[in-house]
C-alpha cells in the first residue's frame, strides 16, 4: 500500500479545520498547529505550538512531510499584528521545516485578495497590479514574497471575503441598517469557507497527481457583485426595513476577481453565488 500524504496545516483554524477533514476523508495523514490544539477534531493530529515563537513545537512530527499549508489569521489587527501572524510566523513555521531536515512537495501560503487595491470595479485576475496602499496588503505582499522565496515550489492562494452564514457577521450587519455606496456601485468577493477549504484541497491533490499548479490561484466565487445588492438581497431575505443613518465607506477598494485559473483546475464552487450560500437564512435566523 503507498505511503499516505501528509501535510501540516499551520494555523489550524476554520477553513483549516475543513481542509483538514476533507483531506482525512481523502486518506491523508493531517497534522493541524494551532496554540489551542487539543480542541481540534479528529482525525486531525493535534500539535501545540505557537506561531511566534521560533522553537520547533514539541508534538511536531518527525519524517516526511509532503506539505506545508499555511493559513494562519491575525488575532491582533494593526501592522505588529499583522507582520506576527503573517511574515513571522511563516518564517518560524519555515525554520521549523528546516530544523527538522523536512523538504515538503510544495508551501501553500493562504492570502489575499487585499493586495490589489483597483478600485474601479475592474475585472482583476493573478496576473493584475498588486499596489496595495495599506499596510494590510503590504505585509501580505512580503509574507507572500517569503513564501515564493522559501526554496521550496510554492503557491499563494488569494481568498476574497470568507463567510460562512452560521457566522452572522454580515446578516447582523443588515439588521443594524447597513448602508452602503450605489454609484458607483461597490464591488465586492466573497468566498464560501467550505469553498475556500475545496479549493485548497484541490490544489493539494493537483500536486500530489503530477499536476501542474501556478504559483498564484484567487480563491472566489463566480459572483463579485455589488455590496448594494447583496445588502438589498439580506435586507430582503431578512425582513429587513431600516436604516442606519450613515452610509459606510468601503475599505477594501472595488473590483471584480476572476475565479477562471481556479476553475481551469476543476474546482468548482459549491456556493458560486450569495444567493447560494446565505440561501439558508431566514428572518429571526442565522
Amino acid at each position: 500500500m503507498a505511503t499516505r500524504p501528509s501535510v501540516m496545516i499551520a494555523g489550524c483554524g476554520d477553513v483549516g479545520i475543513r481542509l483538514g477533514l476533507q483531506l482525512s476523508r481523502a486518506g491523508w495523514t493531517v497534522y493541524g498547529l494551532r496554540r489551542q490544539a487539543a480542541s481540534l477534531p479528529v482525525p486531525i493530529l493535534p500539535v501545540r505550538g505557537d506561531l511566534a515563537s521560533s522553537e520547533v513545537p514539541r508534538g511536531w512530527p518527525n519524517g516526511k512531510l509532503d506539505y506545508l499549508v499555511y493559513a494562519a489569521s491575525a488575532s491582533q489587527h494593526d501592522e505588529p499584528g499583522y507582520r506576527q501572524a503573517y511574515v513571522e510566523g511563516l518564517r518560524n513555521a519555515l525554520g521549523w521545516l528546516e530544523q527538522r531536515g523536512q523538504r515538503p512537495q510544495r508551501v501553500f501560503f493562504v492570502s489575499s485578495t487585499g493586495v490589489y487595491a483597483q478600485n474601479g470595479g475592474e475585472w482583476i485576475d493573478e496576473a493584475s497590479a498588486t499596489e496595495p496602499t495599506g499596510y494590510t496588503g503590504q505585509v501580505m505582499l512580503e509574507a507572500e514574497q517569503l513564501a515564493l522565496d522559501c526554496g521550496f515550489p510554492a503557491t499563494r492562494v488569494r481568498m476574497a471575503g470568507l463567510y460562512d452564514p452560521v457566522r452572522p457577521w454580515m446578516q447582523n450587519q443588515v439588521r443594524s441598517g447597513l448602508r452602503v455606496e450605489r454609484d458607483p456601485p461597490q464591488y465586492s468577493n466573497r468566498i464560501h469557507r467550505d469553498d475556500a477549504a475545496a479549493l485548497l484541497a484541490c490544489l493539494l491533490q493537483t500536486d500530489l497527481n503530477g499536476g501542474a499548479l501556478e504559483d498564484c490561484y484567487l480563491g472566489v466565487d463566480d459572483d463579485p457583485a455589488p455590496l448594494h445588492e447583496v445588502v438589498d438581497w439580506l435586507r430582503e431575505r431578512l425582513g429587513v426595513t431600516q436604516w442606519a443613518e450613515q452610509t459606510m465607506t468601503r475599505r477594501a477598494g472595488s473590483k471584480r476577481c476572476s475565479n477562471a485559473r481556479a476553475r481551469a483546475l476543476g474546482w468548482v464552487p459549491q456556493y458560486p453565488s450569495y444567493r447560494n450560500g446565505y440561501a439558508s437564512i431566514r428572518p429571526g435566523k442565522g
